[in-house]
């Protein structure tokens, strides 16, 4: 079972959600829309969450 974080909203109405299950995995979904996820392992969520804080997908932006 996976148990979902509130949403996290930038502006406008970009909704993601992060979810978790026991067995180690983490979730990313578009709010509204958790049958359609990604997923891997907590510490692949973990790495991505650190490198964005540190600017590595800004060229995205």
């Amino acid at each position: 079972m996976i148990t979902w974080e509130e949403p996290f909203c930038a502006e406008g109405a970009n909704c993601f959600r992060i979810g978790t299950d026991p067995e180690g995995n983490a979730y990313i979904a578009v709010a509204g829309q958790e049958d359609h996820y990604l997923t891997d392992t907590r510490e692949a969520l973990r790495t991505l969450i650190r490198d964005i804080k540190a600017g590595k997908a800004d060229h995205l932006l």
